[in-house]
């Protein structure tokens, strides 16, 4: 490491500015042929790699990427934003870029907002969306490159999502064709445009199928296990033949409450989950679920944000990235 030369050595041994070698390397600004060709026989000759910090220098860039996530995630969350991670990682690391991470709160965005203020990094990445999203706002404001994972109203933002109106709807669909009409949904927050998307396509199965959804059947704002039980009751009081949740952290819930009732899945409630986890295949029964790749969904997210990074203007991308798996819950 003694021996390696820098952006000085090189400017000194031959004569020129610190900024006539980077725009040389860069490749930008104006500059002879000439003089480009003599700084990059030089870099080839002594086999010259310049570090991140000179080429982000030379160049105008961090090359950080910034994934935004929620501080209050839970234990549930993190087979999603793994994954999601994974996929970002397999498109950047590659092109020398490094991911800084962000907990955001939903009224406070602090760290997102020291992130673009300090230059910290070239672009971010919105793992989760909400209606009146203060973290979308403030980006689409200070102008940095942004990409969000998952459905948005905004029309102006560049969105990366799963076709979770299809997919909720085709597991509904086939659990209407199993002969199950009475089919219960149970949610979380509302506030949560996911969330909002899965019932739609609940509900859309529901219509196609020429049934209207019944308001008794459905039950949101299910966050935690005393909230799960009433529903739960409340639901069960409506004699359905399934139930639906919404992700793998109400469907656990459910499945506690049931054992706590001995009320027995598959024989005396159907069970089904809009999200896949090892827990849900594992479990006693397996539960019926929709499987999503959210590695793909972090790595299109990750091609999309360098792309606006380079200075383009990508289109918003829906992905088909999804399986329904039957499993012995709804047998």
């Amino acid at each position: 490491m003694k021996n390696r030369k820098t952006i000085d050595d090189i400017a000194a041994e031959l004569g020129l500015s610190k900024s006539t070698v980077s725009r040389a390397i860069s490749g930008k600004g104006r500059l002879s042929l000439s003089t480009r060709e003599r700084v990059l026989s030089y870099i080839n000759k002594h086999n010259y790699k310049p570090s991140a910090v000179a080429q982000g220098l030379a160049m105008q860039k961090t090359y950080n990427i910034g994934v935004v996530c929620p501080v209050d995630y839970e234990i549930f969350d993190l087979q999603y934003f793994h994954r999601c991670l994974q996929g970002i990682s397999e498109q950047t690391t590659d092109l020398g870029y490094d991911i800084i991470l962000s907990m955001i709160g939903r009224n406070d965005i602090s760290g997102l907002v020291r992130l673009i203020e300090n230059h910290k990094a070239d672009g971010v990445i919105l793992t989760r969306t909400l209606f009146d999203d203060a973290a979308a706002d403030y980006l689409k404001k200070s102008g940095r490159p942004f990409v969000v994972i998952g459905p948005s109203p905004d029309p102006d933002l560049i969105r990366i999502d799963n076709d979770h109106l299809s997919a909720c709807s085709e597991l509904t669909g086939i659990l209407l064709a199993k002969g199950y009409t009475r089919i219960a949904l149970m949610g979380g927050d509302d506030t949560h445009i996911i969330t909002d998307t899965r019932r739609k396509g609940y509900e859309l199965a529901l219509r196609k199928a020429g049934i209207e959804p019944d308001p008794s059947l459905i039950r949101m704002g299910v966050e935690e296990t005393g909230q799960a039980g009433a529903a739960l009751a409340e639901i069960l009081s409506q004699d359905p033949d399934c139930l639906i949740c919404m992700d793998e952290k109400i469907t656990g819930m459910v499945m506690g409450e049931c054992r706590n009732r001995h009320i027995r899945i598959p024989q005396d409630l159907r069970l089904a989950s809009f999200y896949n986890s090892a827990f849900l295949a594992n479990s006693s029964p397996a539960i019926t679920a929709l499987d999503i790749d959210d590695r793909k969904l972090g790595a299109a997210a990750a091609e999309k944000l360098l792309e606006m990074i380079e200075g383009n203007r990508p289109e918003s991308v829906l992905l088909k990235n999804y399986q329904v798996i039957l499993r012995e819950s709804t047998m």
